[in-house]
């Protein structure tokens, strides 16, 4: 019988002190699948121990990849023994990010089987765009019984993958990674246009040119990929998690807290950084850390979600939480996914104001939040929820906190460790 947890916060409690991030779970994710890519090993660095790290490594393992775990030395994948590239639906369902590995599989071993992906139900994420670009390299596909299959090269009757010019209809991250990936290895020059501009999307390019790849203009919305003949082993450390950070940054501001975090940075958080200012509190940047230093009580925050470098989608969730408890109203909307508001009603059972229409939600600031009992929805939701626990009076009791694991490594130990009394319970 699977294991199910609960989160208790005893809330009212200023957060104080220091906490290390982790590394970067949307970096680390889609860099992974990049083994796939050279029959030489790939040593990751500051890989984060959460549930979909485990997930995508039981995915790469049943395919044939060797992966030796070295404990803080992270991890070395070697997949010069992949015999089954095949994504199963029933290891990929709770995991969206198993669509990385469909690029990387039709590059190198000319046959990727991959289950259409689940994950969190925050709305529709198609996955046309890889599709789309995979065809533009010359790669058959065809989607039946819930599995895209795909051939290329030998497999497929042709050359294999070759270069293309490819515009996305709308900006994805894991599309832009996928057909990153796959361009790595194929004959002569592909161009990605609209192109997600994500740090997540700079990391990976960054792993791919230590093992030999050749691609320019990561970071904007044109990449250029020149195609080698393969790719050999290197060592890579993945990026912090920019997302755990200002979780972290947001549940302190809530609490009225003082904290450090180290082994992050302000660099890829401009949109999140400028909206805590707004609200009232003193952030210091440098190189490898961020302080923050709370008002007594924030002013409430209006925001709107776009792509990278605006305001993060992942971030909508616990700003709604923190302007729950702000001085003043704040209108939060939210453009990238069109069901992202679940966790609304689950903040208004601790007594929050907030009203939905449509694509925007109306925040006005209430003085204080009750505790009760609430049900996270997805992976941001559950965040939002946590940091409405620890600024809520008496106590919440969080149910279906899997979500969580699926993105936050050791998040009730590192909330201990700044003064909040926070307990697992199964």
């Amino acid at each position: 019988m699977q294991r199910v947890d609960k989160l208790l916060i005893e809330g009212g409690i200023p957060l104080s002190g220091e906490i290390a991030i982790s590394g970067a779970k949307n970096a680390a994710l889609p860099i992974l699948c990049a083994s796939l890519l050279s029959s030489e090993p790939l040593h990751l660095t500051n890989v984060p121990r959460l549930k979909d790290i485990a997930t995508m490594l039981r995915l790469l393992v049943q395919m044939g990849v060797d992966v030796e775990d070295l404990g803080d030395d992270g991890l070395v994948l070697n997949s010069c023994g992949l015999d089954n590239p095949l994504a199963p639906y029933d290891m990929v369902k709770t995991m969206r990010a198993a669509i990385l590995v469909l690029g990387p599989l039709v590059a190198r071993h000319g046959e990727a089987r991959v289950s259409l992906p689940g994950g969190c139900a925050i709305g529709a994420r198609p996955v046309e765009q890889h599709i789309k670009g995979l065809q533009a390299m010359g790669a058959q596909l065809r989607v039946e019984h819930g599995y895209i299959h795909a051939t290329a090269g030998a497999k497929a009757g042709q050359r294999g993958l070759a270069g293309a010019r490819i515009f996305t209809d709308m900006v994805t991250v894991t599309g832009t990674e996928n057909l990153m990936m796959a361009a790595v290895l194929a004959k002569g020059e592909t161009v990605i246009e609209n192109a997600a501009r994500e740090p997540e999307v700079v990391d990976l390019a960054n792993c791919l040119v230590s093992m030999g790849a050749r691609i320019a203009g990561a970071g904007t919305d044109k990449i250029r990929i020149q195609g080698v003949e393969r790719l050999h082993g290197a060592t890579h450390a993945i990026m912090a998690d920019r997302i755990e950070t200002g979780t972290y940054l947001c549940a302190a501001a809530a609490t009225g807290g003082h904290v450090r975090l180290t082994n992050t940075s302000a660099a890829y958080l401009d949109a999140v950084v400028d909206k805590l200012f707004d609200a009232g509190c003193d952030v210091l940047s440098e190189r490898t850390a961020i302080t923050l230093q709370a008002p007594p009580r924030l002013k409430a925050v209006s925001i709107r979600t776009s792509p990278y470098p605006a305001f993060p989608t992942d971030m909508q969730a616990q700003f709604m939480a923190i302007n729950c408890v702000a001085e003043g109203s704040s209108v939060i909307r939210e453009t990238i996914f069109e069901n992202r508001f679940m966790h609304a009603v689950e903040l208004i059972r601790l007594g929050a104001d907030i009203k939905i229409d449509a694509s925007n939600a109306m925040v006005t600031g209430v003085d204080h939040l009750d505790g009760a009992t609430v049900m996270a929805t997805d992976l941001r939701a559950s965040a939002s929820l946590v940091i409405a626990g620890l600024v809520a009076q008496g106590e919440t009791q969080i149910e279906r906190i899997y979500h969580l694991d699926r993105g936050y490594e050791r998040i009730e130990e590192k909330l201990g460790q700044l003064g909040a009394r926070v307990r697992r319970i199964s």
